[in-house]
């Protein structure tokens, strides 16, 4: 009986989301945020993706780095939960698990020979500096199952409503024209899913969260968010 295994790192994510605040809970809730995945030696080899463009998504294994430090736990408080029920570790996608790994389903929009060999994703909910272990493509024929069952993970927030100060979208449009990322599209479809811990749910207050290198200003009230600003951080 094998008791571990060695695993091997084969590249890192460069991510727009630089802090675990502001980051979607799964892949997928937010189309704009885009990411790449920059393989490193021995397996940035072109042939080990010939095939891969083929697929319009694909399946990453990667290690939550950024909690690892804090050691595992048996059980967790989900967000979807109000952060108040405890559920099982195993029951969970929490990143405070034994062996810190993730699993997301992600849009492959590009593979980039430029440079070595770099995946152009996008559906992102991985951290910038985030350590790749494996990629799979993803087979609609068999991942996706019509008929399981979500358990505890039905229950679901209310989306919120996102308005934007004139300053706020000014800023967007310059920086979208320097840079050619969508930001206010972004930034709008990550406060719609509503970023906050659920313990702060029920406040109406300002926040801050980090976008490439934005510091992103808003504030919540009742069911609908204001953009307030956006700076550059040096």
């Amino acid at each position: 009986m094998i008791d571990s295994v060695d695993i091997e790192i084969i590249g890192y994510v460069n991510s727009c989301f630089t802090e675990k605040f502001g980051a979607p809970r799964q892949s997928g809730l937010v189309p704009s945020a885009e990411a790449r995945l920059r393989m490193i030696e021995p397996f940035n080899r072109r042939e080990m993706v010939r095939g891969l463009e083929g697929f319009s998504h694909i399946w990453l294994h990667f290690l939550f780095h950024r909690v690892k430090a804090e050691g595992w736990k048996t059980t967790v408080r989900p967000p979807r939960l109000g952060g108040i029920e405890r559920i099982g570790v195993w029951a969970t996608r929490s990143p405070h698990r034994p062996n810190f790994m993730g699993l997301s389903v992600v849009k492959l929009r590009d593979i980039d020979f430029s440079d070595g060999v770099e995946l152009v994703i996008a559906g992102v909910d991985i951290l910038d500096g985030t350590p790749v272990l494996d990629i799979k493509p993803y087979l609609p024929s068999s991942d996706s199952i019509e008929v399981a069952t979500e358990g505890w993970a039905v229950q679901e927030f209310g989306a919120l409503e996102v308005d934007f100060l004139p300053i706020a979208s000014q800023f967007c449009a310059e920086y979208e024209a320097e840079t050619g990322v969508p930001l206010q599209q972004l930034i709008s479809e990550i406060l719609r899913e509503d970023p906050r811990p659920a313990s702060q749910r029920v406040k109406k207050d300002r926040y801050g969260m980090r976008l490439y290198n934005v510091n992103v200003r808003w504030h919540v009230s009742d069911a609908a968010c204001q953009v307030l600003g956006c700076e550059k951080l040096v």
